[in-house]
């Protein structure tokens, strides 16, 4: 074997060394304390089982709850508004803006984050080291008021009563947390959501189907050869984009310890000692630290073909564009206010160091990029907005 090939092969081990807690994909957590049916969890060959929480565990009529609740509109303060407004299932649960806009609204400094395999995400949103689970990060985007986003900060009474008064939710509801003398309550919203957000894992796309299910067939050799380019150290991309999920953050049941890791990729150098938009700053918003400056999570590359445009901001648009950004190691901005040369900041990432690539090499590593989007995944019925009637296949 020559050593790219090896390289290559002991690259591609290391990214399986992730699904080494494997379960069958029928296996169902216990329903514990709360009741309700035990959810069976459908996942995909060599897929570990999500860490869930203790006081919140998985039955089939939570996670059916959060579904509706996914896609309900009187979840908003406008009644216009639902959390599938941001996160649509025919675009990887994005939106397709730059930066998302509010139920009144307000425009995002944030790109809508890909819901893809959220279920694995030990640190939730781009930059907040302090959001660890589904079921907080869901308060932020009902009661926040910088920026809004549902709206429903002093709205808490009037949003139960909806839903109390809904015929489906009185059988829904009681279904899902049967234990419970009231269960329309803010924390059980959340519970439900974050059941349903559990479940929307994807890993059947033609890759996977090649990689980690031995049919040769599935990809072609475009593809094979842009994983080569992707795994290879002249690209560097695996270093940021590793693991069952295509990212540098993991977790799962069992798992020892969580991968959290952040990266500034040098999108952005205003002052030219490494400065970003001020409403934009990552993981210093939160640290204070200079070298924190532009870190944010690195999004999983899992269905990226759907999710333009692309970065925290939505400031690229294309994965050309991508290719060209990193190719150049960092981002030029010749004028405006965010004018800057972003390959010389100097809190860059070390593996964002530029490279050349030929047309057809170009072509390849997008061609791999595109066999990562699970069509599977993006038609499931199982989450699909349940408020319309079901579309043909």
């Amino acid at each position: 074997m020559n050593r790219p090939r090896l390289k290559l092969t002991l690259l591609v081990l290391l990214a399986v060394a992730c699904l080494s807690v494997t379960v069958t994909g029928g296996r169902a957590y216990p329903a514990a304390q709360s009741g309700g049916t035990p959810y069976q969890w459908n996942l995909p060959p060599g897929f570990p089982l999500p860490r869930v929480p203790a006081d919140n565990p998985m039955t089939q009529e939570k996670v059916e709850l959060g579904r509706h609740l996914f896609y309900e509109r009187r979840l908003s303060v406008t009644g216009a508004f639902s959390c599938a407004s941001c996160h649509q299932q025919e675009l990887a649960f994005t939106d397709g803006q730059p930066v998302a806009i509010g139920a009144t609204g307000q425009r995002h400094p944030r790109n809508s984050m890909s819901l893809v395999n959220v279920a694995y995400s030990p640190v939730l949103t781009w930059a907040n080291p302090n959001l660890r689970t589904l079921e907080r990060q869901a308060l932020v985007p009902m009661f926040n008021e910088n920026p809004i986003e549902l709206g429903l900060a002093g709205r808490e009474a009037e949003v139960l009563a909806r839903l109390r008064a809904d015929a489906r939710y009185q059988r829904l509801f009681p279904a899902a947390f049967p234990a419970d003398a009231d269960p329309f309550t803010v924390s059980n919203i959340t519970k439900a959501l974050a059941a349903f957000q559990r479940t929307l894992i994807s890993g059947r796309s033609p890759y996977d189907r090649y990689r980690y299910g031995g049919d040769p067939s599935a990809v072609s050799e475009s593809v094979k050869r842009g994983e080569a380019l992707f795994f290879s150290e002249r690209l560097e991309c695996f270093h940021c984009h590793n693991g069952l999920n295509f990212s540098s953050v993991l977790d799962y049941s069992g798992l020892f310890s969580r991968q959290i890791e952040y990266h500034n990729n040098g999108l952005y150098n205003i002052d030219g000692q490494g400065a970003y938009p001020p409403d934009n700053t990552g993981l210093y918003e939160f640290t204070g630290r200079p070298q924190d400056m532009g870190r944010f999570k690195a999004p999983t590359l899992r269905n990226i073909a759907l999710t333009a445009p692309y970065m925290h901001d939505g400031s690229i648009a294309t994965l050309d564009e991508v290719l060209d950004h990193y190719a150049a190691g960092g981002r030029t901005i010749h004028d405006g206010p965010y004018a800057g040369v972003g390959s010389e900041n100097p809190y860059k990432s070390g593996f964002v160091r530029g490279f050349e690539l030929t047309p057809e090499e170009r072509a390849d590593v997008l061609s791999f990029l595109h066999s990562l989007t699970d069509w599977e995944f993006i038609r499931d019925p199982r989450f699909s907005d349940p408020h319309k009637p079901a579309k043909t296949p």
